[in-house]
C-alpha cells in the first residue's frame, strides 16, 4: 500500500464531498478509490469515514487523521517549493480569486502587470461573489471584501469601500429626492445579492446609530452589473458598492442620495493562509498588489 497516495485520496475525498468525485478529480476509477480508503483503515485498524448513498461523513478518528494529513500535506508543498526554488526565486504558479466586478476592474490589471514583470510566474485568477475557501479550493490569496471571521488566516488591509444609494437622476425627478432611508419604502428599488438585499442597513448621522430599512423590491438580480443597468433605465434606486457606479457617479448618469445616513466603510483585504513560510511568488505579488490596490481605493472615495 502506497500510505502517501492513500492518504491524499482520503484528504481530497473529505474535500470533494464524495468517493464519486474524488475518483473523477483523481481520473481514477471508484472502486480503486473505494479500495485504497479501505486498505488505510485496514492499516491503521480504524474507520476513517462513514459512508451511504447520500453523505460521506468523518468518524472522530479520521476527523482527528484528516486534520494531521493536512499538516503533512502543508510541510510537503513547502519541502517541494523549496525544493524547487520557489522561496529564492519567483516562480510557479499563484493562484488568487477575487469578486467578480471588482476582480475584473482592478485585481486583472494587477495581474497582467504582474506578469510581465514576473515572466517564471503564472497566475489562475478565479473570479467569484461567492467566498472560495482558500484551503478546500487550493487559493493561495483571496481578495476579501467586509469584516473577516477570526480565522488562522493572515490578512493585510489596502483600504476600505462604502456602499452607497443611487439613483438615476429622471427617476429622482418623477419620484421625489429621498431625504430618510425610511422613504425607500414606497419608492421602487432594485435588488440584488451582495449588499443590496432586501434589509438595507443605515446609520443616524448624529448618534451613528445603526437601523434597518426593509425593501419591497420592484427587481430583483443576480449581479450588481444588471442592479446598475437597471437603475441607468430608471427601474428604481439600488444599493451598491462604490466602485459598481463608480463610471456613472462620474458621467451624471447616477447620483447618490441618503449620504448622510450612510454605514461606514467595509475594509478590504489580501489574505493568505499562515502557515510556514511564504513562497516568494506570494511575498512578491502581496508586495506588488498592495500598494497599487492602496492606490486605486484612495481614489475612489
Amino acid at each position: 500500500m502506497d500510505r502517501l497516495e492513500a492518504m491524499t485520496i482520503v484528504l481530497l475525498t473529505v474535500e470533494k464531498g464524495s468517493l464519486t468525485a474524488a475518483a473523477k478529480a483523481l481520473n481514477m476509477p471508484l472502486p480503486t478509490v473505494s479500495r485504497k480508503i479501505s486498505e488505510l483503515e485496514t492499516y491503521l485498524g480504524t474507520k476513517l469515514l462513514q459512508r451511504s448513498t447520500r453523505k460521506l461523513t468523518l468518524t472522530d478518528a479520521g476527523e482527528s487523521y484528516v486534520n494531521g494529513i493536512r499538516r503533512i500535506m502543508e510541510d510537503i508543498d513547502e519541502v517541494e517549493r523549496a525544493a524547487s526554488g520557489e522561496y529564492t526565486t519567483p516562480r510557479g504558479e499563484l493562484v488568487l480569486t477575487a469578486p467578480m466586478l471588482f476582480g475584473q476592474m482592478y485585481i486583472l490589471p494587477i495581474v497582467t502587470d504582474f506578469l510581465a514583470a514576473y515572466p517564471e510566474i503564472n497566475v489562475r485568477l478565479l473570479l467569484s461573489d461567492h467566498n472560495l475557501h482558500l484551503y478546500d479550493d487550493h487559493v493561495d490569496m483571496a481578495v476579501r471584501l467586509g469584516a473577516l471571521p477570526d480565522s488562522g488566516m493572515i490578512a493585510t488591509r489596502v483600504g476600505s469601500m462604502d456602499t452607497l444609494v443611487c439613483a438615476s437622476p429622471d427617476l429622482l425627478a418623477a419620484h421625489g429626492l429621498p431625504k430618510h432611508p425610511k422613504d425607500l419604502e414606497t419608492l421602487p428599488c432594485v435588488v440584488f445579492a451582495g449588499p443590496s438585499t432586501t434589509t438595507w442597513s443605515f446609520q443616524e448621522p448624529e448618534t451613528k446609530r445603526r437601523f434597518e430599512v426593509n425593501i419591497a423590491p420592484r427587481l430583483s438580480v443576480t449581479g450588481a452589473e444588471a442592479a446598475i443597468q437597471a437603475a441607468l433605465r430608471r427601474t428604481g434606486l439600488t444599493r451598491v458598492f462604490r466602485y459598481h457606479c463608480a463610471d456613472a457617479l462620474r458621467a451624471g448618469t447616477l447620483v447618490q442620495v441618503l449620504q448622510d445616513f450612510d454605514v461606514d466603510p467595509v475594509p478590504v483585504h489580501l489574505v493568505h493562509a499562515a502557515h510556514g513560510l511564504l513562497p516568494l511568488k506570494m511575498r512578491v505579488f502581496l508586495d506588488f498588489a498592495a500598494s497599487r490596490l492602496r492606490s486605486v481605493l484612495s481614489k475612489l472615495k
